[in-house]
């Protein structure tokens, strides 16, 4: 339960009065994104997921091959991108469908 000196926000969607972390919890909430790989597993940040095609790296003059595996993604906010890290590629972002959870 909430803590007997924390602020209370009236909620418009529900109608009631709520605390301030309660009701900041419940937005962020509502405004996640889904992001699912190319067979439909939810992904989260910290996955380890595996190429399912070889991909050309723009910029980097390096083939990403089908199988590789990319430790540690983290979500962008998109529902199709996700941000990697692979020795050798800065910044690379792949797109959800290219991957499948390990």
């Amino acid at each position: 339960m909430a803590g007997d000196d924390e602020d209370y926000v009236y909620d418009e969607d529900s109608g009631e009065w709520l605390p301030a972390s309660e009701l900041a919890a419940k937005r962020a909430a509502e405004n996640a994104v889904e992001v699912r790989d190319a067979v439909g597993n939810l992904l989260a940040d910290g996955d380890a997921v595996t190429l399912i095609k070889d991909l050309t790296v723009k910029g980097a003059g390096q083939t990403l091959k089908q199988g590789t595996v990319i430790p540690s993604i983290r979500l962008t906010g998109d529902a199709q991108e996700i941000d990697c890290r692979y020795p050798g590629i800065k910044g690379l972002v792949l797109r959800a469908e290219f991957v499948r959870k390990r």
